[in-house]
């Protein structure tokens, strides 16, 4: 099977399935034969056709009188994102996509799919000047994202900021390490990496052999993008103290907070998910943490295992709706509801009123999403702080991709008083 032909069978399974693409994708490369360039471009085209999904079934209907089946529709953005998006010489693009037509469809279709194209072809720049229109009239085609998400963003944070998000949204993530100073001080020599502005993080320039490399078994290094190390950072914990992460799967948290504590102290890594949690330990096996105890319980029921116990630090990094890693998980935008953020606002209050009998008196407690809405983020942060008058606000921080060049993210330390 050839990457374009994978890259057709990923579409449709994406399509007839809930499961995610990064999952996919994983599941697809593993047992194919492709290497090097040819895995490379199975994920750039499945990715590419899943963020630019909108704008490609934009071209589509100016180009077809009726929608097309299911496959020979992915067949068509597949094409046509490498027509519009990835510039490939036009010849290539619409021959090779033909070609896989002929593999995937009947005699009829593969006519039309190579009709189609060779039209888009003809009438590149006149589809691209329209495409370029709803840039304007209905920029959520433009820049291929939903709707109302286009809507409440260009609501809250003006056209322009949030046109910049959905760019960026739209691009390809760089692949960042922090540096694992348990086992290292430096960056492994076996990685081409160049400096970020945080300290412990390097961004992968060649990710060829990353993950077979001496330094990685060895646990030099954690893969994680520099806006998850904000909330270990404000929380700050120290060597020595206990520390309870309440949502800790798969561990990039729990072994940054482990390796700021110079492996001393003692961490519980509670997570719902069991099979999550074996992630933890394995992570905590190969990065040398040995201060990390995981917990197999859900958050806001944490009462039940953990009686009485109070710690120094506690660490909510809260579910959420991700919007904030849109560019991280191509997919995201297309399953994620108008309706899931409030849902998912609710159990965040719960679990942020969860961590308040865990804190210790002037202990910290810090809440975190990767979400950039106000409703999971500064509105759940005020409500904890009205009904939880023990907790002063230190500080907040919000990361906003587009200005700040990572992945977002929201941060809120307290304090608790000794007075309520």
């Amino acid at each position: 099977m050839n990457a374009r032909e994978l890259a057709l069978d990923l579409l449709n399974d994406w399509q007839k399935s809930r499961r995610l693409s990064d999952e996919l994708l994983e599941l697809a490369l593993a047992g194919s034969a492709l290497r090097g360039p040819d895995r490379a471009f199975v994920t750039e085209l499945f990715y590419g056709c899943l963020r630019r999904k909108l704008s490609l079934e934009f071209l589509i209907t100016q180009l077809a009188n009726k929608p097309p089946q299911p496959v020979v529709a992915n067949i068509l953005q597949l094409g046509l994102y490498q027509l519009f998006f990835l510039k490939t010489p036009a010849h290539a693009a619409v021959n090779e996509t033909v070609t896989l037509a002929k593999t995937q469809t009947h005699v009829t279709e593969t006519k039309f799919v190579n009709a189609i194209l060779r039209r888009a072809e003809r009438e590149h720049d006149a589809l691209q000047a329209r495409l370029d229109a709803t840039r304007e009239s209905a920029p959520w085609i433009y820049y291929s994202h939903p709707q109302w998400l286009w809507e409440r963003w260009a609501a809250r944070l003006g056209r322009e900021s949030a046109a910049a998000l959905c760019e960026w949204n739209n691009q390809s993530p760089p692949l960042y390490i922090r540096i694992n100073t348990l086992k290292t001080s430096i960056k492994p020599a076996d990685i081409d990496a160049e400096p970020t502005t945080h300290p412990l993080c390097w961004r992968v320039v060649n990710t060829s052999g990353l993950f077979q490399g001496k330094s990685f078994t060895s646990g030099e290094f954690y893969v994680q993008d520099p806006s998850t190390l904000a909330a270990v950072d404000v929380l700050d914990p120290q060597p020595g103290e206990s520390v309870l992460d309440m949502c800790a799967a798969p561990g990039g948290k729990s072994t940054y907070l482990a390796q700021k504590m110079q492996n001393r102290g003692r961490i519980i890594a509670a997570d719902l998910s069991s099979s999550r949690l074996a992630l933890v330990g394995e992570n905590c096996r190969r990065l040398g943490v040995t201060i990390v105890a995981t917990l197999a319980c859900e958050g806001t029921h944490l009462d039940r295992c953990l009686r009485g116990e109070q710690f120094d630090r506690v660490l909510v990094d809260a579910p959420c709706s991700n919007t904030g890693v849109l560019r991280r998980r191509a997919d995201l935008r297309w399953r994620i509801e108008e309706s899931e953020i409030r849902r998912l606002a609710i159990l965040q209050e719960k679990l942020l009123a969860s961590a308040a009998p865990f804190t210790k008196p002037q202990g910290i407690l810090v809440y975190s999403t990767c979400s950039l809405e106000e409703e999971e983020n500064q509105r759940v942060i005020e409500r904890f702080g009205r009904s939880h008058p023990e907790f002063a606000r230190e500080t907040t921080q919000s990361i906003f991709p587009p200005r700040d060049g990572m992945d977002g993210a929201f941060v809120a330390r307290f304090r608790k008083t000794n007075t309520a």
